[in-house]
């Protein structure tokens, strides 16, 4: 469920607004009248509808669509358009159950912002129904970027399955969380999920703490992959394994029962394996200290979790989800980011990811004011931000002032970190530094920049640089 559903009885209307909101990165579906719009509707739940009121030669009008499509659908978020708006007709959308009311002739950028916070709303009501329930994971997998789409849609294919996922990423990048949206959303949602440290076991009782241990004394001690039967066993940083494991837990994998340290009797378990790592397994193996074997077994679906670089457009949406979290766990204030603080956020290196930027959150929140926005001043510029070896690392406050008023010679890297925040969207990031978008690419091809795919997201990279 992730397109958005446009109804409108003037063809020209529904295809521009699509053409808009596909140029933005959405999917839509258009519907012409109330049979298509419900029709529509009965093949699969859009993820938000835009819905005009007066639908001409229409058994239903806007209002009838909208009451018939909260009771079966409450979720939906519904965005009224029409040109004959009027208090009364807004009101009486909005007591049905509409999130917005615009007239036409509408504002695009104005029709953009509803819709986003609209599909935000909704996501967020969604996850307030989970934690009710007590179904949702500890942590919650958040974005709208190209990137994050990509990494959501392939977790999507595989949760219903058994096969074995092997989650590649940068350290705090959130494989973990990836691991428990592929659990939360399987067959085995009710059943155990059980993590194993790789690199926090001591090698010499790996061995005990996964295949438990028999004794006299203690008499039978459960491990890890006894705990987790019926459900996952989560390998995280498996690359950190010793050895010696490596060989028992391949032979895990191939007959599904082992041995107790110190016991004869064979446990047979029943389990799925998702493991992660952020080394290149392909030379580790090549340098003798992963087994080739286990790496075939454990990557069977490969996966990419993107580092919050490859994801810029997401960080004000994970900051602001961060700073409701401990205003609600830990009572810190809830406070809102001023557009410098938002840029900024943006633009600043993230080595340590996701995990990273909920640390800087947490320690504003904790030294900053009370109230009021958080700027940009009060976000702390770490050792890191001074820059890597061959670039330029912009300064908060040049990365928020339009081109035009940014230095010659930092034009380059400007315009690499302007596009990488939104997300490879030319049209954004011209409307952004001021320019016309062809004299933007005019002043790309000058520079030689260019931008490619990578991780299902458009990347500004310098021409000839290794991606």
């Amino acid at each position: 469920m992730g397109d958005i559903l446009i109804t409108d009885d003037e063809r020209d209307i529904r295809e521009l607004i699509g053409d808009i909101l596909e140029d933005e990165g959405f999917s839509t579906r258009l519907a012409g009248s109330s049979n298509e719009c419900m029709a529509e509707i009965e093949k699969e739940a859009p993820a938000l509808m835009i819905l005009d009121i007066w639908l001409k030669d229409s058994a239903m009008d806007g209002i009838d669509i909208l009451k018939a499509v909260k009771r079966d659908h409450p979720d939906i978020p519904i965005v009224i358009i029409s040109g004959h708006g009027n208090v009364e007709i807004a009101v009486a959308a909005i007591k049905q159950g509409a999130y917005d009311f615009i007239e036409k002739p509408f504002n695009i950028d104005q029709l953009m912002v509803v819709i986003r916070r609209a599909m935000e709303t909704s996501r967020l009501r969604r996850e307030n129904i989970d934690l009710k329930r007590g179904d949702a994971a500890p942590s919650e997998m958040l974005g709208e970027s190209a990137a994050f789409k990509t990494l959501k849609s392939q977790l999507d294919k595989v949760t219903k399955s058994n096969g074995r996922v092997m989650l590649t990423g940068p350290a705090g990048a959130g494989k973990e969380i990836a691991a428990r949206y592929i659990h939360t959303n399987s067959n085995r949602a009710s059943a155990p999920f059980v993590t194993v440290n790789s690199a926090g076991i001591e090698p010499d009782q790996m061995e005990a703490k996964l295949f438990g241990r028999e004794s006299p004394e203690k008499g039978i001690e459960k491990g890890l992959l006894e705990e987790a039967s019926g459900g996952v066993i989560y390998f995280d940083e498996v690359a950190e394994m010793p050895s010696g494991t490596q060989a028992k837990i391949l032979r895990v994998l191939v007959d599904q029962q082992f041995q107790r340290v110190g016991g004869s009797d064979k446990v047979k378990v029943d389990l799925r394996v998702i493991s992660t790592t952020n080394k290149d397994l392909a030379a580790e193996i090549d340098a003798g200290n992963f087994r080739q074997e286990l790496y075939h077994r454990l990557n069977v679906v490969p996966i990419h979790v993107p580092s919050l670089e490859e994801r810029r457009e997401d960080i004000p949406m994970l900051a602001e989800y961060f700073i409701d979290g401990f205003n609600k766990l830990q009572g810190l204030p809830l406070r809102t980011l001023a557009e410098d603080a938002r840029a900024l956020l943006q633009t600043m290196l993230w080595p340590g990811n996701v995990r990273q930027l909920k640390n800087v959150i947490e320690r504003v929140l904790i030294l900053g004011e009370a109230s009021g926005d958080i700027s940009a001043k009060e976000l702390p510029v770490s050792d890191e931000a001074a820059g890597e070896e061959g670039r330029v690392v912009l300064a908060g406050s040049l990365a928020t002032l339009p081109l035009r008023e940014a230095r010659e010679l930092f034009e380059r890297e400007y315009l690499l970190t302007q596009i990488n925040r939104f997300g490879g969207n030319i049209s954004r990031t011209a409307s952004f530094v001021g320019m016309e978008r062809s004299a933007l690419h005019r002043k790309l091809k000058s520079l030689g920049v260019v931008t490619s795919n990578k991780a299902g997201a458009r990347v500004a990279h310098v021409e000839g640089d290794a991606e």
